[in-house]
């Protein structure tokens, strides 16, 4: 809708966004200068989001625990939560905060105008007039306090934002981030931790958490962005109405600061801590880094992005390769940070050793001056630049919202220049200058300018040490002691009285007519039908194929999915390997570096996945499937099933020099991602204990297939040929007609082609039984309740912590009064218990027509406390109570996850699942009208059935080594993590 003047706002620029397909507005607030960007489109999942710049000059976290607090109440809306009122009872689509290094950012979108309207008014309020300043439980809450039970016991520190980056700093890439921005930028906002340092978080003061909202959080320094299908006028009015116009114009000096050159490259050496169970010796991080020109020049930061892909990311990126090759490291990977005002790339090297720094800056430097020399290869250029132009307009962001990704791409610059909110989400003549570029020494010549001749440069060095957590936690407790030494008797008592004041705050509910004052949907606001079943089942070639039509601007979706349920089970670790290897390798036509060139000039993208189909009628069967994922323009559909062919039937898994460096990476990877997000696996793993399907999963994708892959690495001549066999073994079982089935999302009128691909592609499949006698086993082994119950110490500072079940659902069967009671234990039960009071950054629940229970925490700095919160839930939901306006908030919520919008790409993928789990529109019904009409009695029926999967005890625990052996009695078995033998 297009936005005429008013008279409160100044119109800056105004125009049709062709490339959005949106009228697109840049406006001021004339009273206080606040800067409003629109989008007007026909988008009906709107988007709402304010930022404000928030510059620190310290590492006390103080805009990460004020993101935090401004949420927990505010004037208009005086609950404690009413960020959580929301998620319990909206349809929202997105709804969160984030906090950046020079920004903070409240970001919401809805599909639902009503909704939408409720958000945005909480959101604002929440910013602009938050309960933060009347009730400092808050900031204790959240940022940090002392905790003392009584006058006898040890003097501690809890909070949030304080467990979390606990959490945070426990990750090597969350050590090594840290430092890299600290060295390259001493004297601006980037060299100090805005999410806070566990070490200096306690060292911030309520007045000065204040004193920082009261000089940041006003309009002259906000920028607020709307995006979508809404009338524009009627919005501005609001804003201005209800909150801008009570305001004035304050001079606020928030100017991201640029740093000044170096005189000399900076080093610095630190410590990054690693459990008992790894080694010291290849343990070490090299990181290279160089400061680049600014983010407000679109060009280079474009071209960067395409030489960061083509130097160090694609397989056999020309520079990564020379430091692979130089023997410097077994994981070389890279970072291009362009969020930030000026842009920085680093190149790290993990499993290094300490004595390769010097060789490792070498063959960077001399690499990058042959690159220059030589000239950059055309052809992986030229390739790179399609691909991320292919993505560009797709505008695919899988579950994000369009819209909240185009909004925080617009902040990127917009902060920086408040008259270029539009530079990068307005691309398509930067892709075509780019194009251009190629044939001329542009690239090479960024290369020469930036990086080579960096002002800005450093090296960071992080050596591995074992018990430095220990350390750490020590030094605390001591520093603690000592502080609590110091105190006088009144002194102490008051700090008993702190806590318990604190305590009883956080359980005192808020008051009713507090909690009607957010406002909420009604269930006539909500569709009684669930969405319709649009796909069609055709058959090509004897091969079902599950045929969604809808508009694609052009491309098409396709997964050919394997049935690999009878694959031996000593295969099923080979499946995780595969997903990794498949179109990284050589092929018979291709080397990986032109299969790379291939994929990226000519198709949108190609992977190998796996996926288990759990039943919804029989809880006993399961469709587990291997599924060679691809999209491309429908112009180009030929050459991605030429591809995808490719990759299936020839991929030479025995070039053991590429396939060492995989596993190499993919060892790397996993033990990220393990630190990082060890409630997933942990979940994984204890429901592996008793359930077939994550029994499968946790083979190809959770801590058994770690151990895989660790195994591997650490014994890899020995094991290489076995390896590479068993690769090829395992793609003779699953790429086979017999067990396709095909999913294609495209229009109606570019379909004619896929019958003629599917037969050309399908009659090459694999037809001859597979040779299995270098199997110990050719068997499907019948799966086997195996309770193990353990215990992963790490080398992290807080824990993941999951309690698991399983309900018979002959007794109980499935409803969708459980995705209710969901909703109900994740933002009520768990979340005041578990992460209010027990300090855990999050918590969270699922129930499955399986028959799992389960209940997880994450960053929690307890263990044992939380366990038996898991075992008081029973008590919790028999004796569960909600007035009538509590249950429509919880039905609403819980409606919201069923209703996410859909990309066309994840739309095929949501009809494929229903194919495979014989779902029918009659069950989806049937279920959406269960979670509608649950009431509060039926929630207490739910009690017997959580009651029955707690029954047996299931527990697995990732995290702190020291934490783990203390509560050693509640494991049967306890094992580190990782152990490397490097």
């Amino acid at each position: 809708m297009a936005v005429k003047d008013i008279k409160e706002y100044e119109i800056i620029k105004q125009y049709y966004m062709e490339d959005l397909n949106s009228q697109a507005y840049l406006l001021k607030h004339k009273k206080t200068g606040a800067r409003i960007a629109l989008l007007s489109n026909d988008d009906n999942n709107k988007v709402f989001n304010i930022g404000f710049r928030t510059p620190v000059n310290d590492d006390t976290g103080v805009p990460h625990i004020i993101e935090h607090t401004v949420l927990c109440g505010s004037d208009k809306f005086p609950v404690k939560d009413p960020f959580i009122e929301l998620v319990k009872g909206s349809l929202n689509t997105f709804l969160n905060a984030m906090t950046y290094p020079d920004k903070t950012v409240y970001p919401l979108a809805s599909c639902n105008e009503k909704d939408f309207q409720n958000i945005m008014d909480v959101y604002l309020d929440a910013v602009f007039n938050p309960q933060i300043y009347n009730h400092q439980e808050i900031f204790k809450q959240e940022g940090w306090h002392y905790e003392l039970e009584s006058p006898e016991d040890e003097l501690k520190i809890n909070g949030v934002v304080y467990n979390e980056m606990k959490g945070a700093f426990s990750s090597v890439a969350g050590v090594l981030d840290r430092q890299v921005l600290h060295s390259l930028f001493p004297d601006t906002t980037y060299g100090f931790e805005s999410g806070g340092d566990p070490v200096s978080i306690p060292d911030l003061t309520y007045e000065e958490y204040l004193d920082f909202h009261r000089k940041y959080y006003h309009p002259s320094n906000s920028f607020i962005y709307l995006y979508g299908d809404m009338d524009m006028e009627e919005k501005l009015r609001f804003i201005d109405k209800e909150y801008l116009s009570k305001y004035d114009t304050l001079e606020i000096d928030s100017e991201i600061k640029m740093q000044k050159p170096f005189d000399k490259p900076a080093e610095v050496e630190s410590y990054y801590p690693i459990s008992d169970g790894e080694s010291e010796e290849d343990n070490t991080i090299l990181s290279w880094n160089v400061v680049l020109d600014t983010t407000l020049n679109k060009e280079e930061v474009l071209a960067f992005q395409v030489l960061d892909y083509v130097l160090m990311t694609m397989p056999g990126a020309v520079l990564k390769q020379k430091i692979i090759d130089a023997g410097i490291g077994k994981n070389v990977e890279s970072t291009y940070e362009s969020g930030i005002l000026q842009p920085y790339w680093s190149i790290v090297a993990k499993y290094a050793n300490y004595e390769d720094k010097d060789k490792f800056k070498s063959i960077i430097k001399s690499g990058l001056e042959e690159i220059v020399q030589n000239g950059i290869e055309k052809e992986s250029l030229i390739a790179t630049i399609n691909n991320l132009e292919f993505k560009y307009r797709e505008s695919d962001f899988g579950r994000w919202p369009r819209g909240l990704m185009i909004g925080l791409q617009m902040y990127e610059s917009w902060i920086y220049d408040e008259n270029q909110p539009f530079i990068y989400v307005e691309c398509n003549e930067t892709y075509a200058f780019l194009k251009k570029m190629v044939e001329t020494d542009y690239f090479e010549n960024l290369i020469e300018k930036y990086v080579l001749n960096s002002k800005i440069e450093s090296t960071v060095v992080l050596k591995p040490k074992k018990g430095l957590v220990a350390e750490t936690e020590k030094e605390l407790a001591d520093k603690l002691a000592a502080k609590k030494a110091t105190l006088s008797k009144s002194e102490i008592d008051k700090l008993v009285a702190d806590t318990k004041a604190l305590k009883k705050y956080q359980e005192e509910p808020s008051p009713e007519e507090d909690l009607k004052k957010i406002p909420m949907l009604e269930i006539s606001d909500i569709d009684p039908e669930p969405r319709p079943i649009k796909s069609q089942i055709r058959e090509i070639n004897g091969i079902p194929t599950v045929y969604y039509d809808c508009f694609t601007n052009g491309i098409g979706y396709a997964i050919l999915s394997f049935d690999c349920k009878n694959i031996p089970t000593e295969l099923l670790p080979y499946i995780g390997l595969l997903k990794n290897t498949a179109g990284y390798m050589n092929t018979e036509n291709y080397n990986y570096t032109q299969l790379a060139n291939e994929i990226n000039k000519n198709i949108g993208g190609i992977y190998v996945d796996a996926t288990l189909y759990p039943d919804a009628i029989e809880k006993n069967k399961f469709e587990h499937r291997v599924e060679v994922n691809f999209k491309s323009m429908i112009s180009r559909m030929d050459k991605a099933f030429e591809i995808a062919k490719e990759v299936m039937l020839t991929t030479k898994f025995d070039d053991y020099k590429r396939l060492k460096e995989i596993i190499d990476e993919i060892k790397a990877r996993l033990q990220n991602t393990l630190m990082e997000s060890g409630d997933s696996a942990a979940a994984l793993r204890a429901g592996s204990y008793f359930s077939e399907t994550m029994y499968r999963r946790e083979n190809y994708a959770g801590i058994t297939f770690y151990k895989f892959i660790e195994d591997i690495a650490n014994n890899f001549e020995n094991v290489k040929e076995e390896v590479a066999t068993k690769l090829k073994l395992l793609t003779e079982y699953v790429f086979r007609k017999e067990n396709l089935v095909i999913s294609y999302v495209c229009k109606d009128d570019e379909y004619d082609s896929l019958p003629g691909l599917v037969e050309d592609m399908t009659d090459s499949l694999y037809d001859k039984e597979p040779d299995s006698s270098i199997l110990s086993s050719d068997k499907v082994e019948k799966f086997a309740k195996n309770v193990l119950n353990e215990g992963f110490k790490t080398s992290s500072q807080v824990q993941y912590v999951v309690r698991a079940g399983q309900f018979d659902t002959d007794k109980y069967p499935y409803t969708g009064t459980l995705s209710v009671l969901k909703t109900i234990l994740v933002y009520e039960y768990l979340w005041n218990n578990v992460r209010v009071k027990g300090g855990a950054y999050g918590c969270s629940n699922f129930f499955t027509k399986q028959g799992v229970a389960m209940f997880t925490s994450y960053r929690d700095p307890k263990l044992k406390e939380t366990n038996e919160i898991y075992e008081n839930v029973v008590d919790y939901i028999n004796n569960f109570n909600a007035g009538d306006r509590d249950m429509r908030k919880f039905i609403i919520g819980t409606i919201s996850e069923y209703d996410q919008p859909r990309t066309p790409c994840s739309e095929g993928g949501r009809l494929l699942t229903l194919y495979f789990n014989h779902n029918t529109f009659e069950n989806l019904k049937k279920e959406r009208s269960q979670v509608l009409s649950t009431t509060t009695n039926a929630i207490r029926n739910c009690g017997s059935l959580v009651a029955d999967a707690l029954k047996e005890y299931y527990v697995c625990v990732i995290g702190n080594e020291g934490r783990i052996e203390e509560n050693k009695d509640m494991f049967k078995n306890i094992y580190n993590l990782f152990e490397n033998k490097n």
